[in-house]
């Protein structure tokens, strides 16, 4: 019991979760609700439950297969509202927990170097700042490397962000070439005996085929230090674009072979479902999910945590 004039303790990270999902609970399951309440399970209803799990960015493909199951054996019955939110939870989880994968840096790769992409806005920088911070608080030793070249704000916040976190960084002037500077970070990771390298890059938009040239040129040029280079390739999505974080997975898919996401910015979006329709499309793994600017509001994703606070399943 606490005490009177004893601050409450600080939120966990799943009732920030849940509070930063609201907006797309609301929209997710009191949406379904709105269409299955007072009503059977018939194929009238049952397609208007696909239409709104649709309307909620779980993709096409996700939303009829969940649609489907929630009707099986349920044919002209009615549904409760704590059933509708604990079978969509049952559902969404299955979806997402092949997808619920740390991040695992191979202490035979050493340094092992992380690449991490993504457009202009998603937070990419300072997801870096927050993964080397995890790394440091576990006892590795950590390079960082500004690679976002184009503006002098990102290489200041990496800078920032190292100190934070301990970690060396390695930078230039605004605009030098960002392949060199990534070399340049590997000799001096290696130099310093560094467990981890995570190399930042500029916020290329999906359709500058120049950008995504230049990402190809980095981890070509990486590959004359260490052929096995880059060792993981995360990109960094923002949770409020929605359906469009899928046209940016395919376009840097086909620039770099990506071996992970991270999806920021699920405070207080309505498009938390997006995360359902990447992972069933892609199959890639997804390490972390973030709900607000503190390092600690990144966190490794738990596939049932997600499904509950976005369900709002009990």
């Amino acid at each position: 019991m606490r005490t009177f004039g004893e601050a409450p303790p600080p939120p966990t990270f799943f009732e920030r979760l849940k509070a930063g999902l609201s907006r797309s609970t609301a929209g997710l399951s009191d949406g379904l609700i709105g269409v299955i309440a007072g009503k059977k399970l018939d194929a009238a209803t049952i397609e208007e439950l696909e239409d709104a799990l649709i309307g909620a960015d779980l993709g096409p493909a996700q939303a009829a297969r969940i649609a489907g199951e929630i009707a099986k054996g349920r044919h002209d019955a009615m549904i409760s509202d704590f059933d509708l939110r604990r079978l969509l939870c049952r559902e969404i989880e299955k979806v997402l927990a092949p997808a619920a994968k740390p991040l695992v840096v191979d202490g035979g790769k050493k340094p092992f170097v992380i690449l991490v992409a993504g457009v202009n806005g998603t937070g990419k920088t300072t997801t870096i700042g927050k993964i080397a911070k995890r790394f440091r608080d576990e006892g590795a030793k950590v390079v960082l490397a500004a690679g976002d070249t184009f503006r002098a704000a990102a290489i200041e916040q990496l800078q920032v962000w190292g100190g934070r976190a301990g970690a060396d960084v390695v930078a230039s002037a605004p605009g030098a070439d960002a392949a060199g500077l990534a070399f340049s970070a590997l000799e001096r990771a290696r130099a310093k005996d560094a467990d981890l390298l995570i190399i930042d890059t500029a916020g290329r938009l999906q359709n500058k085929a120049g950008l995504m040239a230049e990402l190809e040129k980095i981890a070509r040029v990486l590959k004359k230090l260490d052929p096995s280079a880059p060792h993981a390739v995360l990109l960094v999505l923002d949770a409020t674009s929605g359906q469009n974080a899928i046209s940016q997975v395919e376009a840097f898919k086909a620039a770099v072979p990506l071996t992970g996401l991270v999806m920021t910015k699920l405070d207080g979006t309505a498009k938390g479902g997006i995360l359902v329709a990447l992972a069933d499309k892609f199959r890639l793994p997804i390490h972390f999910i973030g709900v607000g600017e503190q390092a600690t509001d990144l966190q490794p994703f738990d596939a049932h945590a997600f499904a509950r606070a976005l369900t709002g399943a009990a």
